[in-house]
């Protein structure tokens, strides 16, 4: 079992450990850009049990999770020689809104399998929370259906949260194969003042619970400000996350600028310094939970997005940082693999409108509808420029009020109409279009890390 040993983890005979892999994204939380349906997913799940009814929306759903990741998907993970597999979870796999606090086993059914078959091929799972009851930021990846985080406004949703953190602490506190536990991810409390005492509540429940494994903390503010930290706890790694703003969808050449700032591997050094100042400082290990550029499908833009990844990848070495790329597997915008037919067949022509109408935050250029929204945003930073909401300011927000939500969820009759019809046969075929047999391999990206990790 790994622990912390000053700036490493180790095994228990002190072998140093650097976890390099992926993230396991829209598999156990599902996002609207990985697998391509509108909004957040408890809305998209409540719009096609509509049409499908109950027992068929959880036979597709069911199935889906089982294709979403087998034993062939492990092994290529290993035979890039990756060790590590970050895995998102929503909390709604173990609790429902309307039966809070009462634990649903069946939840641990996916995730058991899952992290047993990354354990036979040598690789270890870090279990991360990505949406927590009330939802813990602003955003559609924490299961957010507004723009509001109520985990942070309520002692009912917290409670929940340390109640189920207790129960998976418990369930695996004895299994090798897992690194440890990431419970918040990309906490966005606004007033920065709950989240510290929240966090020491926390550790010491899990501490309870499982007193062995290895604690993975993000920072407030999407894993930013590790300000909120009122002490350094023991076996702890302080997760930063390091996206590169050329790599967003609407990041310029590279390297050059992007929305005035310029951008190149320099600027890529002191951005990762920045972030990882708090590490350095308590002499903690360096582990970035999440990174890595989206994709547009132009030859000459990848080229650059690929540069991008590389110069991380290189300056982590320097540093002997670990690191975990976001994601695996989706339908074309970052996944080292995605999917093909029959799945784009039917929401191919979905996915395209989404992409011109810019509803999802993730591989939106914000330029999407701009002759409908830019004199909305006129209007805004005219009558209103003292408003400068949290996280990202007014432009953010009124795209993600208008655009991310209102217009997203607006979609999801439309999505959930492209079931109808579908017999139980065609249903297990879709999902079976995430069979990593029926995927398309992004090569240059295999490539790229394949070297990196053997090099």
């Amino acid at each position: 079992m790994l622990h912390v040993s000053g700036t490493h983890l180790v095994t228990d005979d002190d072998t140093p450990v650097r976890l390099r892999g992926v993230g396991l994204g829209g598999w156990m939380n599902m996002e609207n850009f990985i697998t391509g349906f509108p909004a957040n997913e408890s809305s998209m799940r409540y719009a096609v049990r509509s049409v499908l009814g109950d027992d068929r929306a959880e036979l597709f759903f069911d199935r889906l999770l089982t294709s979403f990741f087998t034993e062939r998907d492990a092994a290529l993970l290993a035979g890039l020689g990756m060790n590590c597999v970050r895995i998102p979870v929503n909390y709604r796999h173990w609790e429902s809104d309307d039966r809070p606090m009462e634990i649903d086993q069946r939840g641990f059914r996916h995730l058991d399998r899952v992290i047993d078959l990354l354990g036979e091929h040598g690789i270890y799972s870090v279990i991360d929370l990505h949406a927590l009851p009330g939802a813990q930021n602003q955003h559609w990846h924490s299961d957010n259906p507004t723009h509001v985080a109520a985990f942070w406004q309520h002692r009912h949703f917290q409670d929940r949260a340390v109640r189920l953190w207790e129960v998976i602490a418990d369930h695996y506190r004895d299994h090798p194969w897992v690194a440890g536990y990431n419970p918040v991810n990309e906490p966005g409390d606004v007033s920065g003042k709950v989240i510290g005492p929240f966090y020491d509540r926390l550790v010491k429940a899990i501490r309870a619970a499982d007193p062995g494994h290895i604690l993975f903390l993000d920072g407030n503010t999407y894993s930013t400000d590790f300000s909120i930290f009122r002490e350094v706890y023991e076996n702890t790694v302080f997760v930063m996350h390091d996206y590169a703003l050329a790599g967003f969808s609407h990041g310029g050449p590279y390297p050059g600028y992007t929305r005035g700032e310029w951008c190149d591997r320099a600027e890529l050094e002191r951005t990762f310094a920045k972030r990882s100042r708090f590490q350095r400082e308590t002499g903690t290990p360096l582990w970035v939970g999440e990174f890595g550029p989206v994709y547009t499908g132009d030859p000459a833009v990848d080229r650059q997005r690929y540069q991008i990844l590389s110069d991380q990848l290189s300056i982590y070495d320097g540093q002997d940082a670990g690191w975990s790329l976001w994601t695996y597997k989706d339908v074309g915008l970052q996944g080292l693999v995605h999917v093909s037919e029959p799945y784009l067949e039917r929401f191919g022509g979905f996915i395209a409108k989404k992409r011109r109408l810019g509803v999802d935050r993730w591989g939106s250029t914000m330029e999407e509808s701009a002759e409908a929204l830019a004199p909305l945003h006129a209007l805004v930073e005219t009558e209103f420029p003292e408003w400068h909401p949290y996280p990202w300011g007014a432009r953010y927000q009124t795209d993600d009020l208008i655009r991310h939500i209102l217009m997203a969820q607006a979609l999801l009759p439309e999505y959930a109409g492209l079931f109808r019809g579908l017999g139980d046969d065609e249903l297990l075929v879709l999902a079976d279009s995430f069979l990593l047999e029926r995927c398309v391999r992004r090569e240059p990206l295999l490539d790229l890390l394949a070297d990196n990790l053997k090099g």
